[in-house]
C-alpha cells in the first residue's frame, strides 16, 4: 500500500521495514539457551523480516554473563536475519519482575554488544535514560522502536495518533502502539488511528495493532491502513491474537501482500 508523503527508510539487511509489503517479525520466547538455540534454527529457515528475542522470558536475566552469551547464540542461528532485543517492562507486558536499573544495564549491553540490529524500548522509559540509549543507538547504526502496550483497553483514537507522534517526536526510527480491545468499535479506532499517523505525521514507519483474538484483523490487513510490522508466532505467542507466521503468511497472500 502506497502512501502519500516521504517515510524514512528502515533498511536492514537488504529487508526493508515500511515498504509496499509488511514485514514479518517473530519473538523468542524460550528461557534457556538451548532452547533458544533450537528455536532460533528452526525460525532462521522461515526467513521472517525480523527475528526478535524477548530477553524477559529468559530465566537467567540476574546473569548477565548468561544473557549475553545467549545472544551471541540467538545472533548466530539466526543467520543474518535482522535481529530485535526487547527487554519489555513488566508494566508494558514483561515477563520478569527485575528493577528497572538491571533491565535498563542489559539493554546497553546489548547495544554495545554488536550483535543486535534495532532495539525496542518503552516510550514510558524516563526521559533522559530514554534520550541516552536512543543517541548511544544511533551511534552504533542500531535502529530504536519507541513502543507503547496497553493490555487492559484500547485509548480513545486521536491519543493513539497522539502516542504515535510522540513517539516520532522522541526519536524513534519506528513507532509502535499495541492495545486492547474490548469492542470491535475498538480494533476499529487502532486501524483509523494508524492510518491519520500514517496520511497527516509520519516521517518513520509504524507498527499499531489491536490484541487478542478480536483484534486479530489488525494483524492480517493491518498493513492496508499504514501499519509497517507485523508480529507473529513461531509456536508460543509473546502477545495475545499473534498468528501462527505459516498462516498469516498465507492471509497475505490472499491480500496480495506476501
Amino acid at each position: 500500500m502506497n502512501f502519500p508523503g516521504k517515510i524514512k527508510d528502515v533498511r536492514i539487511k537488504g529487508r526493508l521495514i515500511g515498504g509496499d509489503k509488511p514485514a514479518l517479525c517473530v519473538p523468542l520466547v524460550e528461557k534457556t539457551t538451548a532452547a533458544l538455540a533450537e528455536a532460533a534454527g528452526r525460525l532462521a529457515a522461515l526467513q521472517p523480516d525480523i527475528i526478535e528475542w524477548r530477553v524477559d522470558y529468559f530465566d537467567r536475566l540476574d546473569r548477565e554473563r548468561e544473557v549475553m552469551a545467549a545472544l551471541e547464540t540467538v545472533h548466530r542461528e539466526a543467520a543474518g536475519i535482522p535481529l530485535l532485543f526487547t527487554c519489555r517492562h513488566r508494566r508494558e507486558g514483561g515477563q520478569a519482575d527485575m528493577a528497572e536499573e538491571g533491565r535498563i544495564s542489559l539493554v546497553k549491553k546489548a547495544l554495545r554488544s554488536g550483535l543486535i540490529d534495532l532495539l525496542d524500548l518503552e516510550l514510558l522509559t524516563e526521559a533522559r535514560e530514554r534520550e541516552a540509549i536512543i543517541q548511544e543507538a544511533r551511534q552504533g547504526g542500531i535502529y530504536v522502536i519507541l513502543s507503547f502496550h496497553d493490555f487492559r483497553a484500547t485509548p480513545a483514537r486521536d491519543e493513539m495518533v497522539e502516542i504515535l507522534v510522540r513517539e516520532q517526536e522522541a526519536g524513534a526510527d519506528i513507532a509502535k502502539i499495541a492495545v486492547m480491545p474490548q469492542n470491535p468499535y475498538d480494533v476499529l479506532s487502532l486501524l483509523e488511528a494508524a492510518l491519520i499517523f500514517r496520511e497527516r505525521y509520519a516521517r518513520i514507519p509504524a507498527a499499531c495493532m489491536s490484541m487478542s483474538r478480536l483484534g486479530i484483523i489488525s494483524r492480517i490487513a493491518g498493513h492496508l491502513f499504514g501499519s509497517a510490522i507485523i508480529y507473529a508466532a513461531q509456536e508460543r505467542p509473546s502477545a495475545p491474537g499473534q498468528l501462527p507466521l505459516d498462516g498469516l503468511r498465507r492471509c497475505l497472500e490472499l491480500l496480495g501482500l506476501e
